[in-house]
């Protein structure tokens, strides 16, 4: 398990391929929610998400010419693109639910797709399985590996450049890594600005490890629409960051989720993804325990099919 001070911030390299987060402020959007929100969109970074930020730091790191990976879309194709510009491969194990919009992108990239039907068979069974087939290849965890927690942490060295002072950072949370890079980030920059994580309440096995104090796991990938996090647990890595860095998280209904992604389209002018949509989801989830304060809301990616964004906006 990873403490805090366990993870190596040698992320510089970073700065040469990254874009930076967008920062937008929509007077509407702050009306609305209640509060002063400013949102941190990793919407137009490379591959649509934050997640190209982890995969390019673990690709230029590791030595290995394969790498195997499991991902509902975003990590998959955020790999597959970092892979391409390294001149290295990608085996992607994605579920037979993934969005087709991110699945095709994998391909597009180069990444070559594996899809499972998660009832038969898990995502982490599926990779073991390719890596006896492939044993000169690397397995790189979408979220539990100290390298994308630290490729993640550009993001949070990012936010304390800016200078703004908040009273609280919201990241959407799956398997944690997103969450713990802030957390890690922030805390190198010196900047003490609380971190809640927004995860659905139909996959909220990190607000309930976070109420026991131990790493509870789902039985099964729960079924959200925010299909970025359905994990069946936090990384192992994240927790030894999460159990003690985070300030709390905040379950989210699937109501909830579908108006921040209408709202931020309508408010906001701002195409997400609903996982992408969870930080300000919370705001409506909970509206008195932000109100009136400085929240930055870290939208983590625009990664979503036409019909169901069609739908999503009717």
């Amino acid at each position: 398990m990873t403490s805090l001070t366990a993870i190596p911030l040698s992320v510089a390299h970073l700065k040469t391929i990254l874009r930076p987060t967008t920062l937008i402020a929509s007077p509407r959007l702050q009306a609305r929610l209640g509060a002063e929100v400013t949102l941190a969109s990793e919407t137009f970074q490379y591959t649509g998400s934050f997640k190209f930020r982890a995969a390019y730091h673990v690709a230029a790191t590791v030595p290995h010419t394969l790498i195997i990976t499991a991902s509902s879309g975003n990590y998959g194709q955020a790999l597959a693109y970092a892979c391409q510009l390294l001149g290295k491969k990608c085996l992607v194990v994605m579920p037979e639910t993934s969005s087709p919009v991110k699945i095709e992108a994998v391909r597009e990239y180069g990444g070559i797709v594996d899809l499972i039907d998660v009832d038969r068979i898990g995502r982490q069974q599926r990779v073991e399985q390719l890596a006896q087939e492939h044993p000169e290849a690397y397995l790189s965890s979408a979220y539990d590996d100290p390298m994308v927690i630290a490729g993640n942490a550009s993001l949070g060295l990012e936010l304390a450049a800016v200078g703004m002072v908040w009273d609280a950072v919201i990241a959407p949370v799956g398997g944690g890594g997103l969450t713990a890079g802030l957390i890690t980030g922030l805390c190198f920059a010196g900047c003490p600005t609380p971190v809640f994580g927004a995860e659905p309440l139909l996959a909220n096995d990190a607000a309930r490890s976070l109420r026991e104090g131990v790493l509870v796991k789902n039985e099964r990938e729960p079924q959200t629409i925010a299909d970025g996090t359905r994990t069946l647990s936090l990384g192992q890595h994240n927790w030894g960051i999460l159990k003690t860095g985070i300030r709390g998280i905040l379950e989210v209904s699937e109501e909830a989720i579908r108006e921040a992604v209408r709202l931020l389209f309508l408010l906001a002018n701002l195409k997400t993804e609903p996982t992408g949509a969870l930080s300000v989801a919370a705001l409506l989830q909970e509206p008195e325990r932000f109100r009136g304060q400085r929240v930055c809301c870290v939208i983590s990616g625009g990664n979503v099919a036409p019909d169901l964004y069609r739908q999503l906006l009717a």
